[in-house]
């Protein structure tokens, strides 16, 4: 009798799993929130130089205030970053077609020495007006992101050693409370660094969110569901994009907006208590007794007390000899390198990985470049994925996982790279462009996270996808720092993005093809393959 055995003897998709799949859903609809959280919470609003204060006296209106202290950009709009030493009073008597063609290199200039005023049409308060992270300080918006996803990074990798030595609930709990305090203090904070500090610590805590979440998932229901159950968890981040759109559009203040998004997690920690811990990790950890407690009450809410009651320690345990023999191996994370197959698994993977995660927040942390409503196009780039995951999962059955996940990245990178010669002008098409880039992105997250799992071997397959992941992460935190060079070539970090997808997608055409195959146990298995 295998483990698996026991779980339908006690009930593997019962009233039990029902209850605690969707329990362990309900956070993920936000994980979205705080990922693309500084889409909102960062947007940049029209701004320009604070007009000069004394003006003599003289009784002027804000256009005429304005246009004595602050030239004009080569668009005709007042420039952002500079002002007029000294008032310029002549232009009051300037037709608008000379005053467009008046050399401001001749004019002596100053930057905002009164600090800015923003354009707050479409927002009541965002982090770049409370600091005023505008002009010499632009950069500091895109390391706010950077710094997020590096405590993503740093929550793998920390959550996930904890999560295997003390246990899946006790880190979700702690992951839980983790999310809502950091996201109560980031709304709080009194200064960018503080701000920055606390979006560190929630990264950590979405990382043991995702990790003990999915892994609770996982280890509590039969193999036969777990494609329609991790669907459907997926489902769920995508919703959570449309929720925070809807959120962002009805609460315009940054600070309220940050608490609106952590506030849930104080819920979703008080009702993790009632979470059963993995009976698989409770046996791979000499903790027999607590899994078969647990397997029992199981057993009882599914309405199968009686079965549940023939199980004791020793039937547990003879159920999971074969896992208690892997996990005593001794393999390692170098065994992703060690064989030839194996090396060019991982190298193939990490491209795709990367890229995929680079390209995808790359798009989708930047939605003010589209010149489109944001929350309208935070809709749609979170609707597309609907379409794009339905599409992928098809042709996955249908032509491979290889070609789909080459196709997914190779049509993204086109896409990206098309939108680059569309004039700033057709911001349909332009939009356009850009969600089905998004969503050929969203279709190759899809694959591979299926096409990854069986590639690896299950004596290195934790090893295997905590590398990829790490690796994703890293694109992500690389993703916001390629805008800062588009300050000079506004093409560049388009033609960066358009192109890693299309690099990857060579690189994943060495990869074999899994479709119809048996998962490979062992490393010999994968060589063999």
């Amino acid at each position: 009798m295998a483990f698996a055995d026991l779980l339908e003897q006690v009930g593997s998709t019962g009233r039990f799993q029902i209850i605690h799949v969707t329990l362990l859903s309900l956070p993920i609809l936000m994980m979205a929130s705080h990922n693309l959280l500084q889409n909102f919470v960062a947007a940049v609003p029209p701004h320009h130089c604070a007009a000069h204060a004394n003006l003599s006296g003289q009784p002027l209106g804000p256009e005429k205030t304005l246009l004595v202290s602050i030239p004009l950009d080569q668009r005709g709009r007042p420039e952002r970053c500079l002002r007029y030493t000294h008032p310029q009073w002549h232009r009051l008597h300037t037709n608008s077609s000379e005053e467009l063609d008046w050399d401001v290199e001749e004019v002596e200039m100053q930057g905002c020495v009164d600090g800015w005023k923003y354009n707050m049409t479409e927002m009541t308060s965002t982090i770049i007006t409370e600091w005023d992270l505008v002009c010499d300080l632009r950069s500091l918006k895109q390391m706010g992101q950077t710094i997020y996803m590096g405590g993503v990074l740093v929550g793998a990798v920390i959550f996930g050693g904890l999560s295997d030595r003390f246990g899946r609930r006790v880190l979700l709990l702690l992951s839980h409370l983790m999310m809502a305090v950091s996201g109560t203090c980031t709304a709080f904070a009194t200064s960018y660094s503080l701000f920055c500090l606390f979006r560190f610590f929630c990264g950590m805590a979405l990382s043991g969110l995702i990790l003990n979440s999915f892994s609770l998932i996982v280890e509590w229901i039969p193999t036969r569901v777990r494609t329609v159950v991790g669907t459907g968890t997926g489902y769920c981040y995508t919703a959570g994009q449309l929720i925070l759109a809807a959120v962002a559009y009805n609460i315009r203040d940054w600070r309220w907006l940050t608490l609106a998004v952590s506030l849930p997690f104080y819920v979703s920690f008080l009702y993790s208590w009632w979470f059963l811990e993995s009976a698989r990790w409770l046996v791979l950890n000499k903790k027999p007794e607590q899994a078969v407690k647990n397997l029992k009450a199981v057993a009882h809410i599914n309405g199968r007390r009686e079965e549940g009651d023939k199980i004791d320690i020793e039937i547990l345990q003879q159920s999971m000899k074969k896992e208690m023999a892997c996990s005593q191996s001794t393999h390692s994370a170098v065994d992703l390198l060690r064989t030839p197959t194996m090396r060019t698994i991982t190298v193939c993977l990490s491209a795709v990985w990367f890229s995929t995660s680079f390209a995808y927040y790359g798009l989708s942390m930047d939605l003010q470049k589209f010149g489109v409503n944001i929350y309208l196009i935070q809709v749609i780039f979170g609707a597309v994925d609907i379409p794009a995951k339905i599409i992928v999962t098809v042709s996955m059955s249908l032509i491979g996982r290889r070609l789909s996940q080459c196709a997914a990245l190779i049509l993204a990178g086109i896409t990206i790279l098309i939108n680059l010669l569309v004039p700033y002008e057709l911001q349909t098409l332009r939009t356009s462009l850009a969600v089905i880039g998004k969503g050929c992105l969203a279709a190759s997250f899809n694959c591979c996270y299926l096409y990854s799992g069986e590639l690896y071997p299950t004596v290195v397959r934790q090893n295997g996808m905590g590398w990829v992941s790490m690796v994703a992460r890293l694109g992500a935190m690389v993703a916001p720092l390629v805008l800062l060079i588009g300050e000079d070539m506004a093409w560049l970090p388009g033609f960066i993005y358009g192109g890693a997808p299309i690099l990857s997608g060579i690189f994943a055409y060495f990869l074999p093809e899994t479709l119809a195959a048996p998962l490979p146990d062992t490393i010999q298995d994968a060589e063999d393959r």
